[in-house]
């Protein structure tokens, strides 16, 4: 899984960004790729395409390799490999996690000659985890089996069904040559068969993100403005970005984790008075109510998540350090970080067959897991398969500082919610 690119789609006249990641197993042609998506929508300076020719010619090759145009650094140039990119082994599952976690949309490459093989399976397992909700099967090099029909309808076959197993609804898949163009961002005259979208041409009227007001309303509080100056004596403002949904001048508002409840009665974006504001705007909220709100707090409008100490989820270790029960941690979630402790190890997650495995000690780093943690403050946590931005949180070490494992609250392909009603000892919270 390649670093999460970005781009525009056009939707309706508003243009937004699409954040997309790349995957695919060892030489399937992921930065040849974005290279010629680069090359081809004339989106590379004279200056770099020169550099990368005379890279080729150097090694004795008559066209640019466009793969060049990713492989940044000089080492990756004289090694023909790419360091920035994670070819899908179990060893490097914390990239891809790490990569598509805030993907809108993921390219899994194949290799025509070889189909759907282990590391495919995984990158559409992760991609279901993550709830990425929009996936393209791009089958690579069909110019090396001639082009032929059959060949991309049996690995397109075989990958959907694999994916709608796994809960992904949205499956385009493409037939494409990276390294000859066809179907990347011009339709291929190899392909006449083909009906479809090239890839370009899907990224750009893809939907990107959701509608807002159908989101639950989510405002995690980052500062509290408080000018106490002659113009401004007794403004009081809660400023940060909406995670999600729409917030409205007059709408009942639940502070959590107190509870609390009071109405909003103004939003300033830029210094500017407005009526409404939507994710991911970044804004200032006023409140009718004095009341004790600080950073780490959550403005939700509507149904509001339950504060709990007691949280079950799924989570993928990223450090080189295990994970075990009765580790003691900070807890990252939004703008607010608390103290925790692992109570459990519920099972690990075989990623190729998504067998949950228990009895596991701990976590070792790239695996996938359930963990049940005791808070020593109430979350207003939301189920990741309800909202991926407030389901989300973050494991550190309290010591250094290091990230050490990235959670989704909840079950893994699923939205169960497991919860420990017992209460750890007081020495717990060191």
């Amino acid at each position: 899984m390649s670093t999460t690119p970005t781009g525009t789609t056009q939707t309706g006249t508003a243009t937004s960004l699409l954040r997309f990641a790349t995957a695919g197993s060892v030489d399937d042609g992921k930065s040849t790729l974005v290279g010629r998506l680069l090359h081809d929508s004339k989106s590379v300076l004279a200056d770099q395409l020169e550099a990368v020719e005379r890279v080729s010619l150097s090694r004795g090759q008559e066209t640019p390799d466009l793969a060049l145009l990713t492989d940044g650094l000089r080492a990756e140039r004289e090694q023909g490999i790419t360091i920035d990119d994670t070819p899908g082994h179990v060893q490097y599952t914390r990239n891809m996690v790490t990569g598509a976690s805030t993907a809108e949309l993921a390219v899994v490459l194949v290799d025509a000659r070889n189909g759907v093989v282990e590391q495919t399976r995984r990158h559409a397992a992760v991609a279901a985890l993550l709830r990425v909700p929009h996936v393209v099967l791009a089958v690579n090099k069909m110019d090396l089996v001639d082009y032929a029909e059959p060949v991309f309808a049996a690995i397109a076959a075989e990958f959907t069904a694999y994916a709608a197993s796994l809960g992904i609804g949205d499956v385009l898949a493409v037939p494409i040559s990276a390294l000859a163009g066809d179907n990347v961002v011009d339709p291929s005259a190899h392909m006449d068969w083909y009906g479809g979208p090239t890839l370009l041409e899907h990224l750009e009227t893809v939907p990107v993100g959701s509608d807002p007001s159908a989101e639950p309303t989510r405002f995690p509080v980052q500062y509290v403005i408080r000018p106490q100056t002659e113009e401004h004596p007794d403004y009081r403002g809660y400023a940060g970005q909406l995670a999600s949904g729409v917030l409205r001048v007059g709408d009942p508002v639940t502070v959590l984790p107190s509870g609390h409840t009071t109405t909003v009665t103004g939003i300033d974006v830029l210094g500017r008075a407005t009526d409404i504001a939507w994710s991911p705007q970044s804004v200032t909220v006023r409140l009718a109510d004095d009341i004790d709100i600080s950073r780490g707090d959550l403005i939700a409008a509507g149904p509001a998540p339950v504060p709990t100490k007691d949280i079950g989820a799924t989570v993928s270790h990223l450090n080189e350090r295990p994970l075990r029960a009765g580790d003691k941690v900070l807890l990252k979630h939004t703008t607010r970080t608390v103290r925790a402790l692992v109570k459990e190890i519920g099972y690990r997650i075989d990623i190729d067959t998504l067998e949950r495995r228990s009895g596991a000690d701990g976590l070792n780093v790239n695996d996938i897991g359930h963990v049940v943690l005791r808070t020593a403050e109430p979350l207003a946590l939301d189920d990741y398969t309800d909202n991926r931005r407030t389901g989300s949180f973050l494991l550190i070490d309290p010591a250094d500082g290091t990230t050490l494992t990235a959670g989704m609250a909840g079950e893994a392909f699923g939205t169960a919610r497991t919860t420990d009603d017992s209460e750890p000892d007081e020495e717990d919270w060191v």
